[in-house]
Protein backbone atom coordinates (compact mmCIF):
# COMPACT_ATOMS: atom_id res chain seq x y z
CA UNK A 1 0.00 0.00 0.00
CA UNK A 2 1.31 3.07 -1.23
CA UNK A 3 1.30 6.54 1.22
CA UNK A 4 -1.62 7.52 -0.67
CA UNK A 5 -3.60 4.69 0.01
CA UNK A 6 -2.83 4.60 3.61
CA UNK A 7 -3.69 8.38 3.78
CA UNK A 8 -7.24 7.50 2.16
CA UNK A 9 -7.69 4.38 4.17
CA UNK A 10 -7.26 7.24 7.61
CA UNK A 11 -9.31 9.47 6.11
CA UNK A 12 -11.79 6.62 5.53
CA UNK A 13 -12.03 5.64 9.19
CA UNK A 14 -12.09 9.04 10.90
CA UNK A 15 -15.01 9.84 8.49
CA UNK A 16 -16.98 6.29 10.22
CA UNK A 17 -15.91 7.21 13.84
CA UNK A 18 -17.09 10.83 13.19
CA UNK A 19 -20.63 9.50 11.79
CA UNK A 20 -21.09 6.99 14.35
CA UNK A 21 -19.96 9.57 17.20
CA UNK A 22 -22.34 11.98 15.72
CA UNK A 23 -25.44 9.31 15.77
CA UNK A 24 -25.02 7.80 19.15
CA UNK A 25 -25.99 9.22 22.64
CA UNK A 26 -23.53 11.22 23.72
CA UNK A 27 -23.84 9.76 27.28
CA UNK A 28 -22.93 6.43 26.04
CA UNK A 29 -20.32 7.70 23.57
CA UNK A 30 -18.32 9.29 26.51
CA UNK A 31 -17.99 6.26 28.38
CA UNK A 32 -17.22 4.39 25.65
CA UNK A 33 -14.42 7.19 25.37
CA UNK A 34 -13.26 6.70 29.05
CA UNK A 35 -13.32 3.00 28.58
CA UNK A 36 -10.07 1.35 29.17
CA UNK A 37 -8.52 4.58 30.56
CA UNK A 38 -9.76 3.84 34.21
CA UNK A 39 -8.13 3.08 37.43
CA UNK A 40 -8.37 0.13 39.72
CA UNK A 41 -9.20 0.73 43.50
CA UNK A 42 -9.59 -2.38 45.83
CA UNK A 43 -11.80 -1.09 48.22
CA UNK A 44 -11.19 -0.59 52.33
CA UNK A 45 -13.94 -1.95 54.49
CA UNK A 46 -16.54 0.57 55.36
CA UNK A 47 -15.87 -0.68 59.15
CA UNK A 48 -12.32 0.35 58.94
CA UNK A 49 -13.23 4.36 58.11
CA UNK A 50 -15.52 4.36 60.80
CA UNK A 51 -13.95 2.77 63.36
CA UNK A 52 -11.12 5.78 62.93
CA UNK A 53 -13.95 8.50 64.18
CA UNK A 54 -12.96 9.42 67.18
CA UNK A 55 -14.07 12.61 69.67
CA UNK A 56 -12.10 14.15 72.65
CA UNK A 57 -14.73 14.35 75.77
CA UNK A 58 -14.27 14.73 79.45
CA UNK A 59 -17.42 11.58 79.43
CA UNK A 60 -18.75 12.58 82.84
CA UNK A 61 -17.08 15.16 84.27
CA UNK A 62 -16.41 19.03 83.71
CA UNK A 63 -20.14 19.38 82.95
CA UNK A 64 -20.33 16.12 81.19
CA UNK A 65 -22.71 13.86 82.45
CA UNK A 66 -22.50 9.99 81.51
CA UNK A 67 -26.25 9.32 79.54
CA UNK A 68 -25.78 12.47 77.61
CA UNK A 69 -22.47 11.23 76.39
CA UNK A 70 -23.80 7.86 75.52
CA UNK A 71 -26.32 9.44 73.78
CA UNK A 72 -23.82 12.01 71.87
CA UNK A 73 -22.02 8.72 70.62
CA UNK A 74 -24.63 6.91 69.55
CA UNK A 75 -26.17 9.93 67.18
CA UNK A 76 -22.81 11.13 65.33
CA UNK A 77 -21.29 7.76 65.08
CA UNK A 78 -17.96 7.92 66.54
CA UNK A 79 -16.30 4.79 67.62
CA UNK A 80 -13.68 5.73 70.19
CA UNK A 81 -12.93 8.90 72.74
CA UNK A 82 -9.74 10.42 73.84
CA UNK A 83 -10.32 10.86 77.78
CA UNK A 84 -7.05 11.83 78.31
CA UNK A 85 -7.40 10.20 82.21
CA UNK A 86 -5.51 7.06 83.56
CA UNK A 87 -6.89 5.23 86.77
CA UNK A 88 -10.31 5.58 88.64
CA UNK A 89 -13.46 3.89 88.46
CA UNK A 90 -13.64 2.08 85.02
CA UNK A 91 -17.80 1.76 85.66
CA UNK A 92 -18.36 4.85 82.68
CA UNK A 93 -15.71 3.07 80.40
CA UNK A 94 -17.66 -0.17 80.44
CA UNK A 95 -21.07 0.90 79.89
CA UNK A 96 -19.98 2.94 77.16
CA UNK A 97 -18.31 -0.39 75.27
CA UNK A 98 -20.87 -2.50 76.39
CA UNK A 99 -23.71 -0.40 75.10
CA UNK A 100 -21.97 1.56 72.34
CA UNK A 101 -18.72 -0.60 71.38
CA UNK A 102 -17.04 2.92 72.40
CA UNK A 103 -12.89 2.37 73.11
CA UNK A 104 -10.98 4.59 74.89
CA UNK A 105 -7.26 5.77 74.85
CA UNK A 106 -6.13 7.02 77.78
CA UNK A 107 -3.00 9.27 78.44
CA UNK A 108 -0.64 11.32 80.70
CA UNK A 109 -2.82 14.20 82.19
CA UNK A 110 -1.78 17.67 80.67
CA UNK A 111 1.16 18.51 82.96
CA UNK A 112 1.40 15.04 84.66
CA UNK A 113 3.78 12.46 85.24
CA UNK A 114 1.83 9.57 86.99
CA UNK A 115 2.91 6.81 84.68
CA UNK A 116 1.45 4.06 87.34
CA UNK A 117 -1.83 5.64 87.11
CA UNK A 118 -2.00 5.46 83.50
CA UNK A 119 -0.84 1.76 83.24
CA UNK A 120 -3.49 1.06 86.22
CA UNK A 121 -5.80 2.50 84.24
CA UNK A 122 -5.26 0.55 80.82
CA UNK A 123 -5.04 -2.58 82.82
CA UNK A 124 -8.59 -2.27 83.58
CA UNK A 125 -10.01 -1.52 80.31
CA UNK A 126 -7.82 -3.50 78.31
CA UNK A 127 -9.33 -7.38 79.35
CA UNK A 128 -12.75 -5.59 78.84
CA UNK A 129 -11.75 -4.66 74.80
CA UNK A 130 -12.23 -1.02 75.64
CA UNK A 131 -8.69 0.19 75.53
CA UNK A 132 -7.14 1.40 71.87
CA UNK A 133 -4.07 2.79 73.23
CA UNK A 134 -2.04 4.86 75.51
CA UNK A 135 -0.95 7.84 74.96
CA UNK A 136 2.02 10.69 75.82
CA UNK A 137 1.82 14.18 77.48
CA UNK A 138 -0.79 16.61 76.03
CA UNK A 139 0.63 19.43 74.53
CA UNK A 140 3.88 19.87 76.76
CA UNK A 141 4.45 23.05 75.32
CA UNK A 142 1.92 24.55 77.01
CA UNK A 143 1.41 22.52 80.22
CA UNK A 144 4.96 21.73 81.68
CA UNK A 145 5.26 18.56 83.84
CA UNK A 146 8.21 18.02 86.21
CA UNK A 147 9.29 14.26 86.32
CA UNK A 148 12.00 13.01 89.01
CA UNK A 149 12.74 16.09 90.34
CA UNK A 150 13.15 18.42 86.98
CA UNK A 151 10.72 20.60 85.18
CA UNK A 152 10.16 20.06 82.05
CA UNK A 153 8.36 21.00 78.39
CA UNK A 154 7.43 24.83 78.05
CA UNK A 155 10.27 27.03 77.84
CA UNK A 156 12.41 24.38 79.90
CA UNK A 157 14.84 22.07 78.88
CA UNK A 158 12.81 18.70 77.15
CA UNK A 159 15.10 16.30 78.93
CA UNK A 160 12.75 15.41 81.55
CA UNK A 161 10.00 15.16 79.05
CA UNK A 162 12.04 12.68 76.76
CA UNK A 163 12.85 10.90 80.07
CA UNK A 164 9.08 10.24 80.57
CA UNK A 165 8.14 8.92 77.42
CA UNK A 166 10.77 6.35 77.31
CA UNK A 167 10.12 5.24 80.50
CA UNK A 168 6.14 5.20 79.76
CA UNK A 169 7.00 3.57 76.33
CA UNK A 170 8.92 0.79 78.58
CA UNK A 171 6.40 0.85 81.27
CA UNK A 172 3.79 -0.41 78.41
CA UNK A 173 6.22 -2.74 76.25
CA UNK A 174 7.29 -4.83 79.39
CA UNK A 175 3.38 -5.12 81.24
CA UNK A 176 1.92 -8.43 80.28
CA UNK A 177 -1.32 -7.31 79.60
CA UNK A 178 -0.23 -4.03 77.51
CA UNK A 179 2.56 -5.10 75.80
CA UNK A 180 0.56 -5.30 72.34
CA UNK A 181 -1.10 -2.30 72.76
CA UNK A 182 0.24 0.76 70.60
CA UNK A 183 1.89 3.76 72.82
CA UNK A 184 1.06 7.29 70.69
CA UNK A 185 3.60 9.53 71.42
CA UNK A 186 3.21 13.09 72.96
CA UNK A 187 1.60 16.17 71.42
CA UNK A 188 3.45 19.47 69.77
CA UNK A 189 7.37 17.77 69.72
CA UNK A 190 7.35 20.38 67.52
CA UNK A 191 8.09 22.81 70.32
CA UNK A 192 10.80 21.44 71.90
CA UNK A 193 13.43 23.59 72.92
CA UNK A 194 16.23 21.01 73.03
CA UNK A 195 17.20 18.22 70.68
CA UNK A 196 15.85 15.60 72.51
CA UNK A 197 15.14 13.33 69.60
CA UNK A 198 11.25 14.03 70.50
CA UNK A 199 10.87 13.66 66.52
CA UNK A 200 11.16 10.34 66.30
CA UNK A 201 9.48 7.45 66.73
CA UNK A 202 12.94 5.79 67.81
CA UNK A 203 16.02 8.03 67.76
CA UNK A 204 17.89 6.83 64.85
CA UNK A 205 21.67 6.13 64.28
CA UNK A 206 23.27 9.70 63.70
CA UNK A 207 20.87 11.79 64.55
CA UNK A 208 22.66 13.73 67.10
CA UNK A 209 20.31 13.99 69.62
CA UNK A 210 20.81 14.43 73.20
CA UNK A 211 19.09 11.37 73.93
CA UNK A 212 20.86 8.13 72.58
CA UNK A 213 20.64 6.30 69.63
CA UNK A 214 17.59 3.80 69.81
CA UNK A 215 15.95 5.79 72.09
CA UNK A 216 11.97 4.37 71.76
CA UNK A 217 9.20 6.56 72.97
CA UNK A 218 5.94 5.69 71.05
CA UNK A 219 4.90 3.65 68.17
CA UNK A 220 2.74 6.59 66.78
CA UNK A 221 2.94 10.07 65.72
CA UNK A 222 0.35 11.97 67.24
CA UNK A 223 0.00 15.23 65.95
CA UNK A 224 -2.93 18.28 66.35
CA UNK A 225 -3.21 19.70 63.07
CA UNK A 226 -6.35 21.85 63.93
CA UNK A 227 -7.81 22.79 60.03
CA UNK A 228 -7.54 26.53 60.92
CA UNK A 229 -4.55 27.90 62.48
CA UNK A 230 -3.02 30.72 63.28
CA UNK A 231 -0.88 30.06 60.34
CA UNK A 232 -3.30 29.38 58.44
CA UNK A 233 -6.61 31.75 58.99
CA UNK A 234 -9.93 32.02 57.41
CA UNK A 235 -11.46 29.57 55.22
CA UNK A 236 -9.96 27.94 51.77
CA UNK A 237 -10.74 25.29 49.22
CA UNK A 238 -9.39 21.96 50.29
CA UNK A 239 -9.05 23.23 53.79
CA UNK A 240 -8.64 19.41 55.44
CA UNK A 241 -7.24 18.09 52.77
CA UNK A 242 -4.49 19.95 53.12
CA UNK A 243 -4.19 20.47 56.66
CA UNK A 244 -4.35 16.27 56.40
CA UNK A 245 -1.21 16.54 54.40
CA UNK A 246 1.75 14.77 56.17
CA UNK A 247 4.43 16.77 54.10
CA UNK A 248 5.79 20.33 54.24
CA UNK A 249 3.05 21.17 51.86
CA UNK A 250 0.20 21.59 55.28
CA UNK A 251 -0.31 24.75 56.12
CA UNK A 252 -1.29 24.24 59.13
CA UNK A 253 0.99 22.26 62.58
CA UNK A 254 1.09 19.17 61.08
CA UNK A 255 3.12 15.71 60.70
CA UNK A 256 5.85 17.52 59.40
CA UNK A 257 6.21 20.30 61.90
CA UNK A 258 6.45 18.33 64.55
CA UNK A 259 8.39 15.00 63.20
CA UNK A 260 9.93 16.43 60.02
CA UNK A 261 11.43 19.81 60.90
CA UNK A 262 10.44 20.76 64.10
CA UNK A 263 8.47 24.25 63.89
CA UNK A 264 10.48 25.35 67.18
CA UNK A 265 14.08 25.34 66.43
CA UNK A 266 13.97 23.39 63.56
CA UNK A 267 15.19 19.94 64.55
CA UNK A 268 15.63 17.60 62.08
CA UNK A 269 13.47 14.60 61.96
CA UNK A 270 12.11 12.35 59.17
CA UNK A 271 12.38 13.43 55.41
CA UNK A 272 9.10 12.99 53.64
CA UNK A 273 9.47 9.84 51.93
CA UNK A 274 9.39 8.64 55.59
CA UNK A 275 6.67 10.95 56.98
CA UNK A 276 4.49 9.68 54.07
CA UNK A 277 4.50 6.23 55.54
CA UNK A 278 4.80 6.74 59.12
CA UNK A 279 2.33 5.50 61.66
CA UNK A 280 0.36 8.43 62.93
CA UNK A 281 -3.12 9.20 64.74
CA UNK A 282 -4.81 12.66 65.32
CA UNK A 283 -5.77 13.38 68.96
CA UNK A 284 -7.07 16.89 68.67
CA UNK A 285 -8.43 18.95 65.50
CA UNK A 286 -11.55 20.74 64.94
CA UNK A 287 -12.45 24.32 64.25
CA UNK A 288 -14.74 26.93 66.21
CA UNK A 289 -17.73 28.80 64.86
CA UNK A 290 -17.09 32.61 64.18
CA UNK A 291 -14.67 34.54 62.31
CA UNK A 292 -16.10 33.63 59.70
CA UNK A 293 -16.77 30.22 60.26
CA UNK A 294 -20.68 29.52 60.52
CA UNK A 295 -22.04 26.33 61.69
CA UNK A 296 -22.92 25.35 57.83
CA UNK A 297 -19.02 25.53 57.27
CA UNK A 298 -17.90 23.58 60.56
CA UNK A 299 -20.53 20.63 59.66
CA UNK A 300 -19.32 20.32 56.30
CA UNK A 301 -15.56 20.45 57.14
CA UNK A 302 -15.83 17.67 60.14
CA UNK A 303 -17.34 15.19 57.94
CA UNK A 304 -14.52 16.16 54.62
CA UNK A 305 -11.79 15.95 57.79
CA UNK A 306 -12.62 12.51 59.01
CA UNK A 307 -12.60 11.42 54.92
CA UNK A 308 -9.18 13.46 54.23
CA UNK A 309 -7.48 12.15 57.22
CA UNK A 310 -8.12 8.41 56.63
CA UNK A 311 -7.46 8.45 52.76
CA UNK A 312 -4.10 10.30 53.73
CA UNK A 313 -3.21 7.69 55.92
CA UNK A 314 -3.84 9.25 59.50
CA UNK A 315 -4.92 5.30 61.21
CA UNK A 316 -7.06 7.30 64.11
CA UNK A 317 -9.14 11.23 64.35
CA UNK A 318 -10.35 12.64 67.15
CA UNK A 319 -12.35 15.74 67.22
CA UNK A 320 -11.75 18.74 69.87
CA UNK A 321 -14.58 18.58 70.78
CA UNK A 322 -18.03 16.19 71.51
CA UNK A 323 -19.79 19.03 73.26
CA UNK A 324 -18.67 22.55 74.38
CA UNK A 325 -16.61 22.76 77.27
CA UNK A 326 -18.76 24.56 79.93
CA UNK A 327 -15.97 25.08 82.77
CA UNK A 328 -13.03 27.36 80.65
CA UNK A 329 -13.89 30.99 79.13
CA UNK A 330 -13.64 31.78 76.05
CA UNK A 331 -15.25 30.97 72.46
CA UNK A 332 -15.84 26.99 73.48
CA UNK A 333 -18.04 26.19 69.90
CA UNK A 334 -15.83 23.48 68.58
CA UNK A 335 -18.53 20.56 69.49
CA UNK A 336 -20.62 18.36 67.85
CA UNK A 337 -23.24 19.76 70.42
CA UNK A 338 -23.56 22.95 72.47
CA UNK A 339 -23.33 23.31 75.86
CA UNK A 340 -26.93 22.77 76.57
CA UNK A 341 -26.74 19.42 74.46
CA UNK A 342 -28.24 21.02 71.38
CA UNK A 343 -27.10 19.29 68.65
CA UNK A 344 -25.51 21.44 65.65
CA UNK A 345 -25.30 20.71 62.15
CA UNK A 346 -22.06 18.75 62.73
CA UNK A 347 -23.95 16.50 65.11
CA UNK A 348 -26.86 15.85 62.16
CA UNK A 349 -24.36 15.71 58.97
CA UNK A 350 -22.58 13.20 60.71
CA UNK A 351 -25.10 11.42 61.94
CA UNK A 352 -26.60 10.78 58.70
CA UNK A 353 -22.94 10.22 57.26
CA UNK A 354 -22.27 7.38 59.64
CA UNK A 355 -25.78 6.11 59.27
CA UNK A 356 -25.24 5.67 54.92
CA UNK A 357 -21.80 3.87 55.36
CA UNK A 358 -23.27 1.99 58.94
CA UNK A 359 -21.38 -1.33 59.12
CA UNK A 360 -20.67 -3.59 62.03
CA UNK A 361 -18.12 -5.47 61.37
CA UNK A 362 -14.77 -5.58 58.01
CA UNK A 363 -15.15 -7.70 54.54
CA UNK A 364 -12.71 -10.07 55.14
CA UNK A 365 -11.25 -10.09 51.20
CA UNK A 366 -12.77 -6.36 49.84
CA UNK A 367 -13.33 -6.27 46.32
CA UNK A 368 -11.88 -4.04 43.39
CA UNK A 369 -13.63 -1.50 41.45
CA UNK A 370 -12.21 0.45 38.11
CA UNK A 371 -13.20 3.80 37.75
CA UNK A 372 -12.55 7.33 36.55
CA UNK A 373 -13.27 10.57 37.26
CA UNK A 374 -12.52 12.73 34.28
CA UNK A 375 -11.04 16.44 34.44
CA UNK A 376 -11.04 15.88 38.51
CA UNK A 377 -10.84 19.24 40.03
CA UNK A 378 -8.01 19.42 42.49
CA UNK A 379 -11.09 20.39 45.25
CA UNK A 380 -12.41 16.84 44.19
CA UNK A 381 -11.42 14.01 46.25
CA UNK A 382 -12.82 9.91 46.83
CA UNK A 383 -12.43 6.93 48.39
CA UNK A 384 -14.09 3.37 47.18
CA UNK A 385 -15.29 1.39 50.81
CA UNK A 386 -17.13 -2.02 50.99
CA UNK A 387 -19.57 -3.05 53.77
CA UNK A 388 -19.81 -6.97 54.53
CA UNK A 389 -22.64 -7.39 52.79
CA UNK A 390 -21.01 -6.80 49.82
CA UNK A 391 -22.07 -3.27 48.69
CA UNK A 392 -19.88 -0.99 47.33
CA UNK A 393 -19.61 2.74 48.85
CA UNK A 394 -18.16 5.02 46.20
CA UNK A 395 -17.67 8.66 48.68
CA UNK A 396 -16.79 11.36 46.22
CA UNK A 397 -16.64 14.96 48.31
CA UNK A 398 -15.93 18.47 47.22
CA UNK A 399 -13.85 20.81 49.31
CA UNK A 400 -14.90 24.24 47.61
CA UNK A 401 -15.40 26.30 50.80
CA UNK A 402 -15.27 29.35 49.34
CA UNK A 403 -17.84 28.70 47.10
CA UNK A 404 -18.52 28.30 43.52
CA UNK A 405 -19.40 24.20 42.41
CA UNK A 406 -17.92 21.72 39.39
CA UNK A 407 -19.96 19.42 37.17
CA UNK A 408 -18.66 15.95 37.01
CA UNK A 409 -18.87 12.43 35.76
CA UNK A 410 -18.03 9.19 37.81
CA UNK A 411 -17.44 6.48 35.21
CA UNK A 412 -17.42 2.98 36.47
CA UNK A 413 -16.23 -0.07 35.22
CA UNK A 414 -19.89 -2.04 34.29
CA UNK A 415 -23.25 -0.87 33.93
CA UNK A 416 -24.83 -1.28 37.23
CA UNK A 417 -28.80 -2.08 37.64
CA UNK A 418 -29.29 0.41 40.63
CA UNK A 419 -27.07 2.95 41.67
CA UNK A 420 -27.94 5.10 44.57
CA UNK A 421 -26.99 8.42 45.54
CA UNK A 422 -26.59 9.62 48.69
CA UNK A 423 -26.07 13.19 50.29
CA UNK A 424 -25.42 13.24 54.00
CA UNK A 425 -26.72 17.00 54.34
CA UNK A 426 -29.66 16.00 52.85
CA UNK A 427 -30.85 12.94 55.12
CA UNK A 428 -30.43 9.02 55.51
CA UNK A 429 -32.14 7.70 52.36
CA UNK A 430 -30.97 8.40 48.43
CA UNK A 431 -31.58 11.54 46.89
CA UNK A 432 -31.79 9.86 43.49
CA UNK A 433 -31.50 6.50 42.13
CA UNK A 434 -30.20 5.46 38.54
CA UNK A 435 -31.05 1.98 36.80
CA UNK A 436 -28.87 0.06 34.50
CA UNK A 437 -25.83 2.85 33.98
CA UNK A 438 -22.24 2.73 34.42
CA UNK A 439 -22.04 6.96 34.62
CA UNK A 440 -22.96 9.00 37.62
CA UNK A 441 -23.35 12.62 36.96
CA UNK A 442 -22.85 15.04 40.19
CA UNK A 443 -22.48 19.39 40.70
CA UNK A 444 -19.67 19.24 43.75
CA UNK A 445 -19.83 21.71 46.06
CA UNK A 446 -18.92 21.39 49.52
CA UNK A 447 -19.74 18.00 50.94
CA UNK A 448 -19.59 14.44 50.23
CA UNK A 449 -22.15 12.19 48.19
CA UNK A 450 -22.16 8.61 48.57
CA UNK A 451 -22.42 6.57 45.44
CA UNK A 452 -23.90 2.89 46.25
CA UNK A 453 -24.25 -0.17 44.27
CA UNK A 454 -23.40 -3.82 43.92
CA UNK A 455 -22.24 -6.70 41.68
Amino acid sequence: MNNKDMIRKMITLLMIAAAAMSACDNEICYEDYYQGMTETYTAVPANDFLSTIGVNSAINSRGEYLEKTLDCMKYIGARWIRSGYGGGSIAHFERLYNEAGIKFSLGLDSGGSDIERVIEGARNLAPIGALLAIEGNNEPNNWTIEYKGEKGGGSYSWVPVAELHRDLYEAVKSDPVLKDYPVWSLSETGAQTDNCGLQFLTIPKGANTIMPEGTTFADFANCHNYIIHPSWPGIHNNQTWLASDPTKNAPVDGLYDNFGLTWGQHFLGYDEETLLHLPRVTTETGVTIGDGVTEEHQALMYMSLYLAQFKRGWSYTSVYILRDRSDEAGNQSFGFFAKDYTPRLAAHYMHNLTTILADDHSIENPGSVAYEIPNKPATVHHLLMQKNDGRFELVVWGERFEGGSDKIQVILDQEYDHIRIYNPTVGTEPVETLYNTRTVSLTMTNHPYVIEFSR
